[in-house]
């Protein structure tokens, strides 16, 4: 909001040159207000006022940055510039940076940095993609339980200006082996002759550094902690997790289901800057299988052509019966899919939910199926199309809904589940898919029942 409200004063002073104001009026200014500022200039503004802020602002500023934006920055500085924002810079956002880098650009950007930096670097980059250690930044606060409180806290003083975070401080034994993590409160209400070992109660909750990233998003909703230590096979303290990072998975991973919902295989950079050819290919490829898929209807219609040319009239109520199935299923797939992402149901609730589907299924079909019926008689009344047999019609209309409906929801709601059996992403069930599979069965459902209903009279 600052940023905006500001921009076209900053505008003027970057025309006029007055870059020693405008240093000045940034210096005062957080970095995710900078982050927004930059963002809403073109490329050349955007460097003339990044290299107007200090290496640590500056680090700060850029780790708010999207990796576009962070990309474009880089290019446009000076190779000691960009030494001095990456050796600046978090070390777990400075994996993330890399991580989306060529392997190319990625080694050019390592060999800038200091020897300590590049070795923290390429121990985070060594951990497998979506791991923990991709995640984790070794700058924490360690203790060891023979200290006394006034040790600890002249320690924390003297050491804590470049962690991560002093919420929370972690105690290990003289191998490195995690202890104990203790709120910094529980020090600063101690006496100071006491000891680490006095207020440690060894009740703490540590990730494994190659658990999956979504893993750690389960953990950090399920103890609502800000930060998690991350220890190795040995239980050796090697890093923490903080808050802001899992919450970036947990949006990336959420913004993937949402696209693999929809019928688009996942976005690797934001739908704003992402190039038309990009685009099409994302979107193309699922819709491309979907269209294909769609053969089997008229392939379905093909098989019923007598029956339609006896009774035309069941043509009418095509788009009414294949919309039920088709919005149905995909509700019930979408609220699966979510509720599998949230944790709240597993595989070995397949069949409590089977169950709920069954009867919600039924439920909901006889509630569109009457009003399907009464559809076809309000229409009786309104045109000679349907005939003295609209009774009829209506019962197959009715019963059609009923059965499809019921069919929709109970396939949306299963194929979640096989496909994570399968060791799918369950989100690839998506809403295009089940629709395209329910409007298929369900023709086959309609004209099944109306062959059994009106045989003798329209057929």
């Amino acid at each position: 909001m600052l940023s905006k409200l500001l921009q076209p004063e900053i505008q003027s002073l970057i025309a006029e040159r007055e870059l020693s104001i405008l240093k000045e009026i940034l210096s005062d200014w957080s970095p995710a207000d900078i982050a927004d500022l930059i963002i809403s200039f073109p490329a050349k503004e955007q460097v003339i006022i990044f290299r107007l802020l200090s290496n640590e602002l500056a680090a700060d500023t850029f780790e708010n940055l999207e990796l576009d934006t962070q990309k474009d920055l880089l290019k446009a500085m000076a190779k000691s510039e960009v030494a001095a924002i990456l050796n600046e810079m978090d070390p777990d956002d400075r994996t993330a940076l890399l991580e989306d880098l060529p392997s190319a650009a990625a080694k050019q950007l390592i060999r800038l940095l200091s020897a300590e930096e590049r070795r923290i670097a390429i121990t985070l980059l060594g951990y497998p993609e979506n791991s923990v250690g991709r995640l984790m930044t070794p700058d924490y606060i360690a203790l060891k339980p023979e200290w006394t409180i006034e040790e600890t806290l002249k320690f924390i003083r003297e050491t804590a200006e470049d962690k991560e975070t002093l919420n929370i401080v972690y105690v290990i034994d003289d191998r490195g082996k995690l202890l104990d993590d203790i709120k910094i409160k529980e020090f600063i209400l101690s006496r100071p002759d006491e000891k680490v070992s006095d207020i440690m109660d060894g009740n703490f909750i540590a990730l494994n550094v190659h658990d999956d990233q979504e893993e750690a998003v389960e953990v950090f909703k399920k103890y609502d902690r800000i930060a998690l230590p991350v220890v190795d096979n040995f239980d050796v303290l090697i890093g923490i997790v903080t808050v802001d990072d899992v919450l970036d998975v947990a949006e990336e991973e959420a913004t993937e289901d949402m696209q693999k919902i929809a019928a688009v295989e996942v976005f690797e950079e934001p739908f704003s800057t992402i190039s038309l050819y990009a685009m099409i290919k994302k979107r193309a490829f699922w819709l491309t299988i979907l269209f294909v898929a769609q053969i089997l209807t008229a392939i379905v219609m093909g098989f019923f052509e007598s029956e339609l040319s006896k009774a035309v009239v069941l043509s009418i109520f095509i788009p009414l019966i294949i919309s039920s199935g088709g919005n149905s299923g995909s509700q019930a797939a979408t609220l699966v899919i979510r509720a599998m992402a949230l944790g709240e149901i597993t595989l070995n609730d397949w069949w409590h939910i089977m169950r709920r589907e069954i009867f919600s299924g039924l439920m909901i079909g006889s509630i569109l199926g009457l009003l399907g019926f009464f559809q076809v008689g309000v229409l009786a009344n309104l045109s000679d199309t349907i005939g003295a047999h609209w009774m009829m019609i209506g019962i197959t209309v009715a019963l059609s809904i009923l059965g499809i409906v019921l069919w929709g929801t109970l396939s949306g709601s299963m194929l979640p589940f096989v496909l994570k059996k399968l060791g799918a992403d369950p989100a690839t069930s998506s809403t295009p898919l089940v629709t395209t599979i329910v409007d298929v069965t369900g023709l086959l459902i309609y004209f099944t029942v109306a062959i059994i209903i009106l045989s003798g009279t329209l057929l």
